[in-house]
């Protein structure tokens, strides 16, 4: 449909006339709560209610939506492809009846942030303080998070994620960060990190990719190393290092922030290596311009209290 095609958009609209859209607001919630009771406290509805606007959906768009698994509500794949659409079409709506702008002093809806364990180590105190400070009827809800997909967009509401690797979705760097070595205390002063490299065992992240980027850098230079412990969590890596008398390589934000804690001994990474941060990708589907304009300069303001860690 083009706007050259009035016959189009007339039929289109007179199809519309039919339909109630009121049901719109309760289809979006009971679709991203899978829940009728919660969707129903949600969107201001009795329980009832709630369950009579679903049954007229169904009707509606020919398809049950929700069903039951075990224990569990499941959406049908056709409710699945319909959550992106309809959060997009109602915010859009939102924007034309030109609800107050947003004001974070009053605003009271939960903010979803996906992030790593150690990306929360870092920075996730932060947030949480100036959320607190700006905005203190707001929920922050915090995802732990290694994996980009779609569905943490659409089904689980993630507004912004910060990720350390590519994905196919803009970016925008938020703090920068680089690899060092580390070891416990008990190590030789006078051994350097090319030393600890080499002569104790490794704890290394297993995940994808295998081993973190700076071991690429060793193999392609010949240095040997030998792997004792695969670990699946980043943040649990320096806490096996601490007192097993082996050596890591990890980011050197993280293992400033647990050297007070862990007596860690930290030492530059031997070799150049390529530039290490965390960015910011926000939610393709928001359009709410002046919410995430706010919160960016959150994150941002977070960012800038980090001690320098970067290179």
């Amino acid at each position: 449909m083009t706007d050259a095609d009035p016959a189009a958009t007339d039929a289109e609209l007179s199809r519309l006339a039919s339909v109630d859209l009121n049901l719109l607001v309760p289809l979006l919630a009971v679709l991203e709560d899978r829940s009728v009771t919660r969707a129903a406290a949600r969107v201001g509805l009795t329980q009832p209610a709630m369950s009579h606007a679903l049954r007229r959906l169904r009707r509606l768009l020919g398809d049950e939506l929700i069903v039951r698994q075990g224990n569990t509500m499941t959406l049908t794949p056709r409710a699945a492809e319909l959550i992106a659409p309809l959060r997009r079409a109602l915010r859009q709506t939102a924007r034309v009846v030109d609800f107050p702008a947003f004001d974070p002093a009053a605003d009271s809806r939960v903010i979803t942030v996906g992030m790593t364990t150690s990306t929360a180590l870092v920075i996730g105190d932060a947030v949480a303080r100036l959320l607190g400070e700006r905005a203190p009827h707001v929920t922050l809800r915090l995802l732990a998070e290694r994996t980009v997909s779609e569905s943490l967009f659409t089904d689980e509401g993630v507004d912004v994620l910060l990720l350390s690797f590519a994905s196919r979705y803009p970016r925008e760097r938020l703090y920068d960060d680089r690899w060092v070595v580390i070891t416990g205390p008990a190590t030789p002063e006078d051994a350097s990190a090319l030393d600890l490299l080499t002569t104790l065992p490794h704890v290394v992240f297993d995940g994808v990719p295998r081993f973190p980027v700076p071991y690429a850098v060793l193999d392609e230079r010949g240095i040997p190393y030998r792997v004792r412990d695969r670990v699946t969590d980043y943040l649990l890596i320096p806490h096996l290092v601490a007192g097993s008398g082996a050596v890591a390589v990890h980011r050197h934000r993280v293992t400033t922030a647990l050297q007070p804690l862990l007596g860690l001994r930290i030492e530059e990474f031997p070799f150049p290596m390529p530039g290490l941060g965390i960015d910011m990708v926000w939610n393709p589907w928001l359009v709410d311009v002046g919410f995430t304009t706010w919160l960016r300069g959150v994150f941002l303001e977070a960012a800038a209290q980090l001690p320098p860690g970067g290179r």
